[in-house]
């Protein structure tokens, strides 16, 4: 008679200090403290049970660090959105809220959902990731220190201020080039940035915004990419349809370089026309030039295909919507 294989689903509820894991059919807990002895505790512990799926949820960068060193030792790790797990924890009636059944909460999401394991970015991904978003930190400063120089009447005000601003400045300058640079070093970066640089109205922030905040660019169909971005539209019962969740950083720069693309880009210029044409109100036309354009940018990668001129495109391009 074959052995009779259980599945195992197990929780990691992450904290600053602390994680608290749960393993769904050994009914066990565990609680560490977030250090190199506690993660140790963990992977030993895990490489012994041999989990199905181990989940965690997004808890703006303290996951990452566990989630790699599982994903290093070869653990299926997905790392949820937090909302979905709360979702889940009030469907099950479960109002109590401390880390242990926080874990217990995520081991039984990871058995009734089974969310998709997604290859987690690398060390140097990850590094550029954040230098990117200090990017975008010191830009929105910048704006702000602007607006308050405007503002300001004292003469020493005002060149304190624009002391700030030019410093800001020069520091964007600094990461810009650091990530010209490290983008540049890489084969398989230069030619994912050649290849997205040759779209008519993308540029350089947004080729590296998706590059980075969207890994998964030209690994997944059109609608699974426009999804994960947070550009499809969901329907609802009351007849209107309507864009939700993804990731906030790239919905941001495709919009600017939709903006751009519709003048300036042959593909989305008629597309948009088309979409006018039929009475699509202007927030409507927006949103889907920007899934039109992120549908071309995930072609381009996944078939390799440059930008043709004269409104060539890629074969999933042709795609409407």
């Amino acid at each position: 008679m074959s052995e009779v294989v259980t599945e195992k689903f197990v929780g990691i509820d992450v904290s600053k200090a602390t994680l608290d894991v749960h393993i769904d059919t050994d009914k066990k807990s565990m609680h560490v403290d977030y250090d190199d002895a506690g993660l140790a505790r963990i992977v030993s512990c895990l490489q012994e049970s041999a989990p199905t799926l181990v989940v965690m949820e997004a808890t703006g960068g303290l996951e990452v660090r566990v989630a790699t060193e599982l994903a290093r030792h070869g653990l299926p790790v997905a790392v949820v959105n937090p909302r979905q797990a709360r979702d889940f924890a009030r469907a099950k009636g479960c109002l109590a809220k401390t880390d242990r059944v926080d874990a217990m909460v995520l081991a039984a999401f990871a058995r009734c959902i089974r969310p998709q394991v997604r290859p987690l970015k690398d060390e140097q991904t990850r590094a550029l990731d954040e230098l990117l978003s200090r990017r975008r930190q010191l830009v929105e400063n910048c704006v702000q220190e602007k607006l308050r120089s405007r503002m300001a009447v004292s003469r020493k005000v005002q060149k304190n201020l624009q002391a700030h601003v030019e410093w800001l400045e020069k520091n964007i300058a600094d990461i810009d080039n650091d990530l010209e640079q490290n983008l540049r070093a890489s084969a398989v970066w230069r030619v994912k940035e050649d290849l997205l640089r040759g779209i008519p109205g993308v540029g350089q922030i947004t080729t590296w915004t998706v590059l980075l905040k969207c890994p998964e660019l030209g690994q997944m169909d059109r609608r699974q990419i426009a999804a994960l971005a947070g550009v499809a539209p969901l329907a609802n019962d009351s007849g209107k349809r309507f864009i939700w969740g993804g990731r906030a950083d790239v919905r941001a720069v495709l919009y600017m370089a939709a903006l751009t693309a519709k003048r300036h880009n042959p593909v989305v210029k008629a597309f948009a026309e088309r979409l006018k044409q039929v009475g699509k109100p202007p927030k409507v036309l927006i949103v889907a030039c920007m899934r039109k354009l992120l549908t071309i940018m995930n072609a381009m990668l996944k078939h390799g295909t440059p930008w043709q001129s004269q409104g060539v495109r890629p074969e999933e391009a042709l795609c409407p919507g």
